[in-house]
């Protein structure tokens, strides 16, 4: 697995094959193509940023890895023995895979395998017919048919590069022919690198077999050197997994406008709306409706249930529950079979049990609501105190008023009710009912007096009161407060 590059075109402090694509390092594709063929060992050839790219990589496959070291990125030859050393006295094929291609896909390789096999060859090489060979090296063939050499582009004649068949620069190689072959490898071209193509010439003067295979699509060849490439080969892979997901029964209503990445799983029947993101790990059941507009990280959304121009952020969404438009559930939120999370209402390590509903313009936070409560507009669990977080415990078939404030730690108990507008400080028994407000004035009149004052607007009255206020403005003594009245 060459895993080594630079990746100089990227501009970044991040090595190239950490870069993600549909929610996983371009490293992980290669790694998840190889692996179905059940290699004797997997060597991944690292550089820069080497103990990074290492620790990843035993994060992202079960199987047991190697890490060799290309200290200076002399080229794919160099990088063939580095893995030449860590195998030893390793006798038998070598797959050589890029860490750069993540549209590989594992029946191409088995074929690959094959093919090398059946042929006996010293080398067998992965190759495609693309309609812009630009950047690639050309497969050049003898009269026979044969592979004879591969050129690079940069050392190309115009004849070659006008060749439409190019080097995806994944092989087999049998061990001891690619281990001799290497040691003939030198530097003479443009880049003065040790290029893995000039082992096709070296063998082919030894009279050994070069064979080649066309991938079914040339996009499965396709490389990743750039953030532009990076972004080409993630809308192909966002349009393989929609189709994927289109076949196995789930209804994407706009697939260009779907962005699904390759963990996500999803029930038949489900229905996606354009502009919805799913990524990480999120989990969909069956005859769901997600979207328009929804973003899902790392979360999961039970059967029957429905997600609408909202975000949710590692949360769980029950059987029949709904949510939206314009909720946030974030971390360690859950909502009960058939609850409700609606209109601009934040729900933040809490659990709102069955049946439950949580309708609109509400922050819900550390708080474990029952089941069968509705919690009015407005309303607030006051769950931190600048220091700490409290929890709000609401039992079930209470009624929370809208614009209540409950000030945690505090519990409602089941079947108990709170005013409208109340700040809940403490405790609530069962079906009792708490309010707390202030005790409300009428002020007759006031409406009348106030129209009248804005007709005569300010410095328009008569009298004393007016002669007083020009002498103060001009002698500069202050102004008494008026008197009040009711």
């Amino acid at each position: 697995m060459l895993a080594a590059g630079e990746g100089k075109r990227f501009r970044s402090a991040r090595p190239k094959v950490l870069h993600e694509l549909c929610g996983k390092p371009l490293l992980a594709y290669a790694l998840e193509a190889a692996a179905p063929l059940r290699a004797e060992r997997t060597v991944v050839i690292v550089g820069r940023g080497a103990d990074d790219v290492a620790e990843a990589a035993g994060g992202l496959t079960r199987r047991p890895l190697e890490f060799a070291l290309q200290a200076r990125q002399l080229g794919t030859a160099d990088a063939a023995r580095m893995a030449g050393e860590a195998l030893g006295r390793f006798d038998g094929d070598v797959l050589i895979i890029p860490a750069d291609v993540p549209l590989l896909e594992v029946p191409t390789l088995r074929r690959l395998v094959a093919r090398h096999r059946r042929a006996r060859a010293a080398a067998t090489v992965l190759t495609a017919v693309v309609a812009d060979p630009t950047g690639y090296g050309r497969i050049v063939r003898d009269a026979a048919g044969l592979v004879s050499r591969i050129v690079e582009h940069g050392d190309a004649t115009p004849a070659e590069r006008a060749i439409p068949e190019v080097n995806s620069s994944v092989w087999v190689f049998d061990r001891a022919a690619l281990r001799a072959a290497l040691t003939k490898v030198g530097r003479g071209n443009r880049q003065r690198e040790f290029y893995l193509t000039d082992v096709v010439e070296i063998l082919r003067d030894k009279g050994e077999t070069v064979e080649a295979l066309a991938a079914a699509e040339a996009t499965e060849i396709l490389g990743v050197n750039s953030r532009s490439q990076l972004a080409r080969a993630g809308a192909l892979l966002r349009a393989r997994i929609n189709e994927r997901w289109m076949a196995a029964g789930v209804t994407i209503v706009h697939p260009a406008l779907t962005y699904i990445d390759a963990g996500v799983r999803i029930g038949r029947d489900t229905v996606v709306h354009p502009l919805t993101f799913l990524s990480g790990a999120t989990r969909i059941g069956s005859g769901c409706e997600i979207g328009p507009a929804a973003r899902l990280r790392d979360s999961v959304v039970a059967g029957g249930a429905r997600v609408v121009f909202s975000v949710l952020d590692r949360a769980r969404v029950g059987p029949g529950a709904n949510v939206g438009p314009y909720a946030y559930l974030r971390p360690g939120a859950r909502l009960d079979r058939g609850a409700k999370a609606g209109t601009f209402v934040e729900i933040k390590g809490s659990t709102v049990g069955r049946g439950s509903k949580v309708p609109h313009l509400s922050y819900v936070g550390d708080a474990l609501i029952g089941p069968g409560v509705n919690v009015g507009a407005g309303t607030i669990t006051c769950n931190y105190d600048g220091e700490r977080k409290h929890r709000t415990v609401v039992g079930a078939g209470a009624f929370i008023g809208s614009d209540t404030m409950l000030v945690a730690p505090v519990k409602v108990g089941r079947g108990a009710y709170t005013g409208a507008g109340s700040a809940i400080t403490r405790d609530v028994p069962a079906g009792a009912l708490a309010v707390e407000r202030a005790e409300q004035r009428n002020v007759r009149g006031w409406a009348a007096r106030r129209a009248a004052k804005a007709q005569t607007g300010p410095g328009q009255g008569s009298g004393p009161r007016a002669s007083n206020k020009s002498a103060r403005g001009r002698t500069g003594g202050a102004r008494r407060p008026a008197k009040k009245s009711t």
